[in-house]
């Protein structure tokens, strides 16, 4: 894989979808960050399920500090690990309160100190709702990055510093949101759709599915 092949491959997914990004429903960072939270081992279609009543009371810290932690339960039980998740909710509704004037910080320590937030999910928030030029790595973006060999990489962490090296500048604002995508709809777990993938061409999968 060199630079011409990535560029080309960026390049396409910016062309079908030039304004790509998250799947979560939310209507402000702190929303966004609360989707991110929950999203955790759970489908962004359970999770939108589940906010949609939940910011419709709560889309504020101070909204959901006031909703108290038995009925943020209850409004999140249908997602897994949803009692740990309602603690951090809530816990980081407070902190954002006392620490960051209700605000969610745009610093990645910061958001790495806030209960339930690691980096991946840090990442997510700098770059969906401040245009930071991240990538937060998942199971998707890491299967994409090294079946392609767009940055292959042992660790989510190893290939997440390829990404940000090999990943021209033009494209990284919007290429987590593209890796995602392609990983979710395309190049899937158990059987990648090779003969529909736009980049097949470009891919260096040894494995690839018929129709090619």
């Amino acid at each position: 894989m060199n630079r011409a092949k990535r560029i080309e491959i960026f390049s396409r997914w910016r062309d079908a979808n030039p304004q790509p990004t998250t799947e979560l429903v939310y209507a402000n960072p702190f929303q966004l960050l609360v989707a991110v939270i929950l999203s955790a081992q759970a489908t962004d279609i359970s999770v939108n399920k589940a906010t949609e009543k939940l910011f419709a009371v709560a889309g504020t810290p101070e909204e959901m500090v006031a909703l108290g932690l038995t009925k943020i339960r209850s409004y999140i039980k249908t997602i897994g690990l949803f009692n740990n998740k309602a603690k951090h909710v809530l816990a980081t509704s407070k902190i954002l309160l006392s620490k960051h004037g209700g605000e969610v910080p745009r610093d990645r320590k910061a958001l790495e100190a806030l209960p339930g937030v690691g980096r991946k999910t840090a990442n997510v928030i700098l770059n969906t709702a401040f245009g930071e030029p991240t990538i937060a790595v998942d199971t998707h973006i890491f299967r994409v990055s090294n079946r392609t060999a767009i940055a292959p990489g042992k660790t989510v962490l190893e290939v997440e510093k390829r990404l940000l090296r090999l990943v021209p500048d033009e494209f990284r604002r919007d290429a987590h949101h593209w890796l995602i995508l392609h990983g979710r709809y395309v190049c899937k777990a158990r059987t990648p759709d090779c003969p529909q993938c736009m980049i097949a061409d470009l891919c260096e999968y040894r494995h690839k599915t018929g129709g090619m």
